[in-house]
């Protein structure tokens, strides 16, 4: 499938090459056919990572991987399109929070929160990437500054083709299985993903996995799950 997409994407960019000698309806049509040869590619490149993960018996790496690592990785790919709209991302850390599991995975989960953390937020706003470790449980938490989901969304949050708002959702290229793929990749490392929001202040997402080694058992209990209580001790 991503094939045919591919050259039909490619046909179509060769044309617009001569914009000058097209007629504007002509050209517009144009871009409208490289728009959805990228969004239908993003969809065939989705379902297929879906597909792989359903697919318990399909290889994946097991190492020792830092989850601060990944978080700073994830930044640093996600930073042209940040820069875009004038958004800046912070990583956090007070806690080394080793999991095992498949770097690209778990980068890939990573990415697609910060994907959303930008695309939904508002221009000149901010991303905070956290990490931290209590309890046995590593935690990597992405807040935004942007425009929230509403109560009732929430536990749809993570449904295959789900999309809050779907107008909203497809102007910035959503597909609604990105948060399908994050939950997806945190079951397979024995994790979860979990999302809060308040409309007009922010989404927070947290991805919860299984702890190499834990280091912050003197914390309260009531502060499980919650990176920002746990870098702020």
């Amino acid at each position: 499938m991503r094939t045919p997409l591919t050259l039909l994407r490619a046909d179509a960019e060769v044309l617009l090459r001569s914009r000058e000698q097209l007629a504007a309806e002509d050209a517009a049509l144009l871009e409208d056919i490289v728009a959805e040869a990228n969004h239908m590619g993003t969809l065939a490149s989705n379902l297929l990572t879906l597909a792989r993960l359903d697919n318990s018996s399909s290889h994946q790496e097991h190492e020792v991987v830092d989850l601060e690592d990944v978080a700073h990785a994830g930044a640093r790919r996600i930073q042209a399109l940040a820069e875009q709209r004038e958004i800046s991302v912070q990583v956090e850390s007070n806690e080394t929070a080793l999991v095992i599991g498949d770097p690209t995975l778990l980068e890939q989960a990573v990415l697609a929160l910060l994907d959303n953390a930008i695309k939904y937020n508002r221009h000149g706003g901010h991303v905070t990437v956290r990490t931290a470790a209590k309890q046995g449980q590593a935690f990597l938490e992405v807040s935004d500054t942007g425009i929230g989901i509403a109560a009732e969304d929430l536990p749809h949050l993570g449904e295959r083709f789900y999309r809050v708002d779907k107008a909203r959702s497809r102007e910035a290229g959503g597909t609604g299985l990105g948060l399908s793929i994050v939950r997806s990749i945190a079951v397979a490392h024995g994790g979860t993903l979990s999302v809060t929001s308040t409309p007009d202040q922010g989404t927070t997402a947290t991805l919860t996995l299984p702890l190499v080694h834990g280091s912050l058992t003197d914390l309260p209990d009531d502060t499980a799950g919650n990176v920002s209580s746990l870098l702020e001790k």
